[in-house]
């Protein structure tokens, strides 16, 4: 990987998401048998079908994607996206459409980019599928929800999304940067849902 300044010890280093929940891809407890479906998604399902998360949200992916964000280190997105798209090869069913998280509008010209736009690039070159950055818009103004509790999250995104044209796939990945509590990528899977898409996994850097 000595094209996307990451050598083979680094990677070996970095923290891997090796044993997580197939549904929302959460770490789950050394002791819980593989590929158990954790209690938050026993109890309540979203509406997304699995999520592939190849890292945790610490360490080095956490420097890379708050370098991304706050700093628009546009390198970063591609070695993300590269790093992303070879996980996804061993362990993803190939979607129809990528979809990556949309940004408000006030939120986009204030940054100047969309970070989930930036990363799927990269992920849609090296999968060779296609990219859909215009049929989703967030259509108000959720703010920061770093600082949010899960319900908070929740009631905040509720009714966030919206199409404004039609999705023409069965199968669908969300793409985003990183995945907390799981509220942002449910509301637009429930969209999707609701538009006639059958399935619709998430596709992310790292899992907090």
């Amino acid at each position: 990987m000595a094209d996307l300044d990451l050598c083979t010890s680094c990677y070996r280093h970095l923290p891997h998401n090796t044993h997580c929940c197939p549904q929302c891809a959460e770490a789950l407890d050394v002791n819980t048998p593989a590929s158990s479906v954790c209690q938050r998604c026993t109890h309540g399902k979203p509406a997304y079908d699995c999520s592939y998360a190849p890292f945790l949200h610490q360490g080095t992916p956490r420097f890379l994607i708050a370098s991304l964000k706050f700093s628009a280190h546009y390198k970063n997105a591609r070695l993300l996206g590269h790093l992303m798209a070879d996980y996804l090869r061993q362990h993803a069913q190939q979607p129809e459409l990528i979809i990556p998280i949309p940004l408000y509008k006030a939120r986009y010209s204030e940054r100047g980019f969309n970070q989930s736009i930036e990363i799927a690039r990269t992920v849609a070159k090296q999968l060779a599928l296609p990219l859909d950055v215009t049929s989703c818009v967030r259509q108000r103004d959720t703010g920061h929800q770093a600082a949010l509790t899960a319900k908070k999250r929740r009631h905040n995104i509720k009714n966030a999304f919206a199409l404004i044209k039609p999705i023409n796939a069965c199968h669908v990945a969300i793409v985003d940067d990183v995945m907390t509590t799981g509220s942002t990528v449910h509301e637009l899977a429930a969209v999707l849902k609701t538009a006639g898409v059958r399935q619709v996994d998430v596709w992310v850097c790292a899992r907090a």
